[in-house]
C-alpha cells in the first residue's frame, strides 16, 4: 500500500493545516483542511476506486478542498452588502 493511501496521512495532513490556520489567519488553509480531512475519511470509509490511484485521490482532495472552501467563505466572509470601510488612512497624523 503506498504512503498517500493511508487514511491516517490524510488526517495527519487535515491536522497541520488547521493548524496552520490558526497561526495564519487567512481562511484558506481551512478549506484544505477539511478537504483533507474528507479525503481520510473517505479511505477509512473504504470507498471504491480511491485507495491505489494518486490521481483519484487528488481529485477528490481538489474537489473536496473548494467546496469546504466557499461553504467557509459563506458561512464566515462578509456578508452581502457589508462593505468594509476605514475612517483614517494609517499613514495620517
Amino acid at each position: 500500500m503506498t504512503f498517500w493511501s493511508l487514511w491516517w496521512v490524510w488526517m495527519a495532513g487535515a491536522l497541520v493545516l488547521a493548524i496552520l490556520e490558526v497561526v495564519v489567519p487567512a481562511q484558506v488553509f481551512l478549506g484544505f483542511a477539511i478537504g483533507a480531512a474528507l479525503v481520510g475519511l473517505a479511505l477509512l470509509v473504504g470507498i471504491p476506486g480511491l485507495a491505489g490511484s494518486l490521481p483519484a485521490l487528488a481529485l477528490a482532495f481538489a474537489v473536496a478542498s473548494l467546496l469546504a472552501w466557499v461553504l467557509v467563505r459563506r458561512l464566515m466572509g462578509i456578508r452581502k452588502g457589508q462593505v468594509k470601510h476605514f475612517d483614517h488612512d494609517i499613514n495620517e497624523d
